[in-house]
């Protein structure tokens, strides 16, 4: 680690000083005891069809190739039509 500036610190001393050099208190969190703490929830497989879910996905992916494969075919007459 970095040594701090001593602009850092000093800057750490007056806001000390300000406070008249009151801390303050800190709350200790205790660790539950294993009775006080939550039982685990029990996971719940759902058996998902994505074939069902997203029968939308595979046109649009088709609908996409289809139109990239028709641009890229423009472009390619327009390289050889065009000087």
């Amino acid at each position: 680690m970095s040594k701090r500036s001593s602009k850092r610190r000093r800057a750490s001393a007056r806001r000390k000083a300000r406070r008249g050099g009151q801390q303050r208190e800190r709350q200790v969190v205790q660790p539950r005891a294993a009775a006080e703490r939550r039982a685990p929830v029990a996971k719940v497989e759902n058996k998902v069809d994505f074939r069902e879910e997203y029968h939308y996905v595979l046109t649009d992916l088709k609908r996409i190739g289809i139109l990239a494969a028709a641009m890229l075919a423009v472009l390619i007459a327009l390289a050889f039509l065009l000087p």
